[in-house]
C-alpha cells in the first residue's frame, strides 16, 4: 500500500491522484480508466473523474492501492 500526502490541501481530484502516484501515465489515461469503472474508492466503484479524494480514503486500481493522508 502506497501513501499519498495531501501536504495541507483539503483534497485531490481522483484523476490527478492516479497521475501523481504513477498509477496512470497521464491524466487522459486516468480519466479513461475511471470512466470504464476500473477504479474504486473505499471499496466502491467511482465513475466521477474529478471526485474529491480526502484524507483517510483508499483508492484501488489495477492491483495497486493508495491511502490518502
Amino acid at each position: 500500500m502506497e501513501e499519498f500526502n495531501l501536504d495541507g490541501h483539503e483534497y485531490v481530484e481522483l484523476n490527478n491522484l492516479l497521475k501523481l502516484t504513477g498509477m496512470c501515465p497521464s491524466g487522459g489515461t486516468a480519466k479513461m480508466v475511471i470512466a470504464d469503472g476500473n477504479v474504486t474508492v473505499d471499496g466502491q466503484v467511482e465513475l466521477r473523474k474529478r471526485c474529491k479524494i480526502r484524507s483517510g480514503q483508499i483508492v484501488n486500481f489495477d492491483g495497486q492501492q493508495v491511502v490518502v493522508i
